[in-house]
């Protein structure tokens, strides 16, 4: 537990004082946010705000993280490292797109077919890594599950490996991508990824004092056959007090933007905390906020294609997507659209570990 308290200590002090640094240079070198010309017209006064700030939140992750495996006297394990990888090589996909923005001074970044194969590449080396019989534990366990998960593992579920592989690809794409797409107002999809992220520290902490390989368990039936919970509570803390000191200064009026550099590696690691803690359908609860403005999106898109292919004129079913721009041309303030955006995440992951903890009380 001092692991835990120590990464998400250091990763909030790290990132306070690391996006401080970040806004001065950043701005400083000219690294500003384009702004689409067709999302609303009350954004064109961000133009120019530093972005690219999710390098701050990767770097105080990755570094708290090392930093309080030393200091404990903990080795890193290989579920940490292989969830530091995916979080750390989405981010280098992010960081592409944003640098593309930055020196063509554009708004649209890599095409959305070579970004793709980026999180295809991290995306599938991750998932085969995961289940590689080479890191297995002592007990046989591989850090990914070949079964299909909501709380626990289900073995009636149990799927071939290039199936599984695909579906990991599936989540981690559709969840970096969604956060990607939450990240449209100032601190918006920062402060939802602070709750969701803490909600997984306390999903680890409890597997680990339920895990499969502690002995004297009051109820070893209902134990967690997860590897290395620990240190995955250890990582998912140093990536919510990252997030906590990012917060500081992306707060309404943001100083800094965390880019796709940011959302696409913080959408990464829920994918891959979902996965490794074998609860990807719970990932529907507790990121029930995410899944709102993705399928706003869609909805948006097949309403569009439908109308104008029968009609031959295309209707939109909001007046913009994804969902929170809808509100803002509806005349909400940016700042009322978050808050209230918050309250929804609050509940969604209040309501997943409600679900979470039911179902082992519900089981005693």
């Amino acid at each position: 537990m001092r692991a835990v308290l120590l990464s998400g200590g250091l990763a909030l002090l790290i990132s306070l004082l690391g996006t401080r640094v970040a806004i001065k240079y950043f701005t400083q070198w000219g690294y500003g946010q384009e702004i689409r010309d067709d999302g609303p017209t009350s954004h064109h006064t961000k133009r120019g705000t530093p972005t690219m700030g999710g390098v701050v939140i990767i770097s105080a992750t990755v570094v708290s993280y090392f930093i309080a495996n030393l200091i404990t006297g903990t080795m890193p394990s290989a579920s940490a490292l292989l969830l530091l990888f995916l979080f750390v090589g989405m981010g280098v996909v992010g960081f592409l797109d944003d640098f593309i923005k930055i020196s063509k001074q554009r708004s649209l970044g890599l095409r959305s077919k070579a970004k793709m194969v980026g999180q295809t590449v991290v995306g599938v080396v991750f998932g085969v890594l995961a289940l590689a019989p080479a890191l297995e534990d002592a007990r046989g366990k591989t850090p990914a599950s070949h079964a299909i998960s909501f709380i626990r593992d289900y073995g009636a579920f149990t799927l071939p490996t290039i199936v599984v592989i695909l579906l990991i690809w599936l989540i981690i794409t559709g969840t970096s991508n969604a956060v990607n797409l939450t990240d449209g107002l100032d601190g918006l999809a920062t402060g939802a990824c602070v709750m969701v992220f803490g909600a997984y520290t306390l999903v680890n902490i409890w597997q680990n004092n339920q895990w499969c390989g502690r002995t004297g368990l009051d109820q070893p039936t209902l134990c967690y056959e997860v590897r290395d919970p620990l240190d995955l509570a250890v990582v998912a803390a140093a990536i919510t007090g990252a997030c906590f000191g990012f917060l500081w200064w992306n707060a309404s009026p943001a100083k800094i933007f965390m880019g796709d550099t940011g959302s696409l590696s913080l959408g990464g690691a829920v994918a891959g905390l979902a996965i490794l803690t074998r609860t990807e359908l719970l990932l529907i609860i507790l990121g029930g906020l995410f899944l709102m403005e993705t399928v706003s999106v869609m909805l948006q898109v097949t309403c569009f294609k439908v109308t104008k292919r029968m009609t031959g004129t295309g209707r939109r079913l909001f007046r913009i997507a994804p969902l929170h721009h809808h509100f803002e041309m509806l005349g909400w303030e940016q700042v009322t659209v978050v808050i209230r955006f918050w309250i929804i995440t609050g509940l969604c992951v209040a309501s997943g570990l409600g679900v979470f903890y039911a179902e082992w009380v519900a089981g005693t």
